[in-house]
């Protein structure tokens, strides 16, 4: 019986092209497709396929927590996350996610088609690319740190760490001497950078990150 996969991307030429590619590929069914991650949790409720090859930008609602959100709704669904971002907050975001491998966009077929068995049979699977990540982060010493979120400013980062540690707007604005009007705009900016749709969203990927955590 062949593999069901779920396919999704915001990009209409991407899907229609992943769509086609994995219809040469012996052994896999595309069953549905998303432009969204709102559209791709309900996709997969309806359709429970063995396999959601999943973007991680997206409008509406990001890959992250499409994933997160299809991991805890249909466990049996298992997500491979195939995107052009490899930096190392998106696949660590993603991997705690409940993501069960990463590859880039542009990767071959045999390639494609070997991750989807292996995420099946229950492995993790990394693209070289993003492999190459990994192993560096585990072989580069906690001293060092790898700082969360490098596309925000350092006051962005305060106002998200004050946002993920459960303080409203208000709170955070005294607590950093600007007017409620200022802490708004950044949290628009906030939620642009990050690409989520609202606070919650933006709370669990900070407190994923280490974020709103401190005492």
């Amino acid at each position: 019986m062949a593999l069901r996969i779920v396919i999704v991307d915001d990009h209409p030429v991407v899907r229609g092209g992943l769509t086609a590619l994995i219809g040469t590929l012996p052994g896999l069914e595309v069953v549905g497709e998303a432009a969204d991650g709102e559209a791709a949790v309900s996709e997969v409720q309806l359709l429970k396929p063995d396999v959601v090859l999943m973007d991680v930008r997206m409008p509406l609602l990001d890959g992250v927590e499409a994933t997160r959100r299809i991991h805890a709704a249909v466990p049996g669904t298992v997500v491979l996350v195939l995107t052009m971002y490899d930096d190392d907050a998106t696949v660590f975001t993603a991997m705690r996610a409940g993501a069960r491998g990463y590859l880039l966009k542009g990767a071959e077929q045999s390639e494609i088609l070997a991750a989807i068995h292996a995420v099946v049979a229950g492995q993790t699977i990394f693209g070289p690319g993003v492999a190459g990540r990994v192993l560096n982060f585990f072989e580069t010493p906690l001293a060092s740190g790898i700082q969360a979120f490098p596309q925000l400013t350092q006051r962005e980062r305060q106002v998200l760490d004050l946002l993920a540690s459960g303080h409203r707007t208000s709170a955070i604005a005294d607590q950093l001497f600007l007017s409620p009007k200022t802490i708004s705009n950044h949290l628009t900016t906030i939620f642009a950078k990050l690409e989520v749709a609202d606070r919650a969203a933006a709370i669990v990927r900070a407190r994923e990150n280490g974020l709103g955590l401190a005492p």
